[in-house]
């Protein structure tokens, strides 16, 4: 068979406003909201989604940087479908290196590095959770994903005849610094797919590692890697936590949080402790000043239902004053605000765009954070309080500890 081999120059840019045109809808398609699902497709309409299909699997290949590409006669490449369906299928178990789910959100290393990559694209995405590495990777083989995010062996990958991109483009000690998996990697069906040498180009760039390692130190893993660490927050979720669950919950639903979030800022405040007092005057399991119980209605700030309530309420608060940051990082940015208040955290974000920085990602402002911390007390703080209260939630959500 001949190989043709074609050089090619073109902007991603106009490559989507083609694939845009390609895919908007025809006036004589269903509706896509219709409840209707034809089982029996007809023969046109299967031709002119095989035609269209076709039709971006070629944009496809021009919007990636210059370089010789050859085509093949093989099947549509996964990049055509996810840019058809707007949708970026995602296969992954949950862990320290990969992701977790918290107020309604997934969040993680590998996580936030995949939603930074469907954001480039512009494109939604759609997380399928699977027990274990095999059965995510066989997902990906059979066509149930697009791609697949795991730590799951090169042998294994290799078995399946899958193709994986290490998340690091090689700097594994970036990860393993941060206690993450060395070889947490983004795996595709082929190698030769957009969806994959996109993938390649995003994360080797040399900006986007630069953003990886920030975002590696934000879920350092180290925090609960000691027996003593372990050993203490298993023994007082074990013995302390029952006591005060259903009041977590409760306020939970009451101010619309995830209970857990809750729970890893009680241990961090007080280690579960409601009659805890610090030098500082602040009680309580949540650790309330006297100004912030008397503003969120909190007449005794040892009684832990009243505490944490006012905890809860407060925490709402911040995000209603983050509110233009995207949900995914606001949980973020909202206890940035609980522990510094939130017009320091805006006076780092001022900071961040007069440098031409995005202000709405917390990777970013945990590196101001702790880029400045030696200048700034207040600063170490909160970077430590927002990275623990994080660590503390993902041992939870993960049973880890």
């Amino acid at each position: 068979m001949q190989r043709i081999t074609y050089r090619v120059k073109g902007s991603a840019q106009g490559a989507k406003r083609r694939i845009s045109h390609l895919l908007r809808p025809s006036k004589r398609l269903l509706n896509t909201k219709s409840n209707i699902v034809s089982s029996t497709p007809t023969a046109s309409g299967r031709f002119a989604r095989t035609k269209k299909l076709a039709q971006v699997s070629s944009i496809a290949l021009l919007s990636l940087p210059a370089q010789s590409l050859t085509t093949m006669n093989t099947k549509v490449p996964a990049y055509a479908n996810v840019m058809l369906e707007n949708t970026l299928t995602i296969a992954a178990v949950p862990g320290d290196s990969t992701y977790f789910a918290t107020d309604g959100f997934q969040h993680g290393f590998g996580f936030d590095l995949v939603r930074t990559y469907a954001d480039e694209l512009g494109v939604d995405i759609n997380l399928k959770a699977y027990a274990n590495e095999e059965a995510a990777l066989r997902a990906l083989r059979s066509g149930d994903a697009d791609m697949a995010l795991t730590t799951a062996s090169t042998k294994l990958k290799s078995q399946l005849n899958l193709s994986s991109i290490n998340v690091s483009c090689g700097y594994d000690s970036s990860l393993t610094k941060n206690g993450l998996h060395p070889k947490v990697s983004w795996t595709f069906s082929s190698p030769n797919d957009p969806l994959s040498k996109k993938a390649s180009y995003f994360l080797c760039d040399s900006i986007k590692l630069k953003n990886t390692q920030k975002l590696a130190a934000f879920y350092n893993q180290n925090l609960l890697k000691d027996a003593y660490s372990q050993d203490h927050f298993q023994k007082t979720l074990t013995e302390k936590l029952p006591d005060y669950q259903s009041s977590f919950e409760e306020q939970a639903r009451n101010y619309n949080h995830d209970w857990e979030l809750l729970v890893a800022m009680g241990y961090q405040e007080s280690h579960l402790d409601a009659n805890a007092v610090s030098p500082t005057g602040v009680r309580g399991l949540m650790m309330l000043t006297n100004n912030t119980a008397k503003a969120m209605g909190v007449s005794d700030r040892v009684d832990p239902y009243q505490s944490i309530g006012g905890g809860a309420r407060y925490l709402e608060q911040m995000k209603a004053d983050f509110a233009d940051v995207p949900k995914t990082d606001r949980v973020w940015f909202a206890l940035a605000g609980y522990n510094m208040g939130p017009n320091a955290v805006k006076s780092i974000q001022r900071k961040l765009r007069d440098q031409g920085i995005d202000d709405k990602s917390w990777a970013n402002v945990y590196a101001y954070l702790a880029d400045n911390k030696a200048s700034n007390s207040r600063y170490g703080q909160a970077m430590h309080y927002v990275s623990n209260i994080r660590s503390y939630l993902e041992s939870i959500k993960t049973q880890t500890v």
